[in-house]
């Protein structure tokens, strides 16, 4: 009896997408990441953080907002809907990187990869609903978020390279500077996830509980890393012109800077301004930017040769969902 095609297969044998089409759905995932963290600040900013009383439903009788819950209501289950829309481009990652041969298994593991980060922060944000919004739970939402984000931006990448074998481009010291500056970046972010639980804007108009630290104190910390960050990112570009570093790296280090500059001209009118929502919103935009293009930075001091051509008569063998772990770091070499 011959084998049943899973529908995979099925795809495979009557699509080839382009190498194009493969690496614009990798980008469309990593928008959609960046996405999901602004209009999850969004629900924080306007306090309706619990504006659906309960999870997975939005009230105890009611899968969706009722009339009665107002605008709350609309804004925290339309963010719940925009999860829909971002497993819908994950899937569309999945599929094009599935079809396209000669088949590359890093791609389709990143974007399972994506897809179980987003199940299980799907389930996370039910756990800080039914905790009313613990801050600390809220930070760990926050820094899961982050990590989809950070294997979005990987498999774009792996989406416009080759899988030879990675060589670096530039001496080894300047690739431990970068990956000091992404491991800064990564700090700092953390510690705005304190800021934020011990800052004024809590999520709901009702008592949450806070992170019982000075959120000034902690904020002159993240200031202070902030700094650290900016002169690393320094260290590194006079260290790429030094020896001479292919284009790519250096026009990355151009985009940190821009990216740098808005941060720290929003930072400073959201804290003189007194946190205006609309500012900490373009803010936690800003940090998905800066936290991408460090990452762009660290990914593009190797080489792992161009992209194979299509065969489109190439066989398409068998292949299932697999863990994230193990494989997103066979990925990411």
């Amino acid at each position: 009896m011959p084998n049943t095609l899973n529908p995979f297969e099925l795809i495979a044998r009557r699509w080839q997408p382009s190498a194009r089409f493969v690496e614009r759905a990798a980008l469309a995932t990593v928008v959609m990441a960046v996405v999901i963290v602004v209009t999850g600040g969004a629900v924080r900013l306007t306090e309706s953080g619990l504006g659906c009383s309960t999870w997975p439903q939005c009230t105890p009788d009611s899968l969706t907002p009722t009339a009665e819950m107002g605008i709350h209501g609309l804004i925290e289950f339309g963010n719940r809907l925009l999860t829909y829309v971002l497993c819908a481009f994950i899937g569309l990652f999945i599929v094009a990187a599935r079809a396209r041969a000669p088949r590359r298994r890093s791609l389709t593991r990143l974007g399972w990869a994506q897809f179980w980060i987003v199940m299980g922060n799907a389930v996370w944000g039910g756990i800080v609903v039914l905790t009313g919004l613990n801050p600390y739970l809220v930070a760990a939402h926050f820094l899961l978020t982050t990590a989809l984000l950070t294997v979005a931006v990987l498999s774009w990448r792996r989406a416009k390279e080759g899988d030879e074998e990675p060589r670096d481009t530039v001496p080894r010291p300047v690739r431990q500077l970068a990956w000091l500056l992404t491991a800064a970046t990564a700090a700092l972010t953390l510690i705005g996830t304190v800021v934020t639980g011990s800052g004024p804007h809590a999520g709901d108009a009702h008592k949450v509980h806070r992170i019982p630290l000075d959120w000034q104190e902690i904020t002159q910390l993240h200031v202070d890393f902030v700094y650290v960050v900016v002169g690393l990112s320094v260290a590194l570009w006079f260290a790429l012109r030094a020896v001479k570093a292919p284009a790519a790296p250096r026009r990355a280090m151009l985009a940190l800077f821009g990216c740098l500059a808005f941060q720290g001209v929003i930072g400073y009118v959201q804290y003189f301004m007194g946190l205006p929502e609309i500012v900490v919103g373009l803010h936690m935009m800003g940090s998905t930017l800066v936290w991408i293009a460090v990452l762009c930075i660290a990914l593009s001091l190797r080489d792992r040769g161009p992209l194979q051509e299509g065969n489109p008569a190439a066989p398409v063998a068998d292949e299932t969902p697999e863990a994230p772990d193990a494989q997103v770091v066979a990925a990411s070499r």
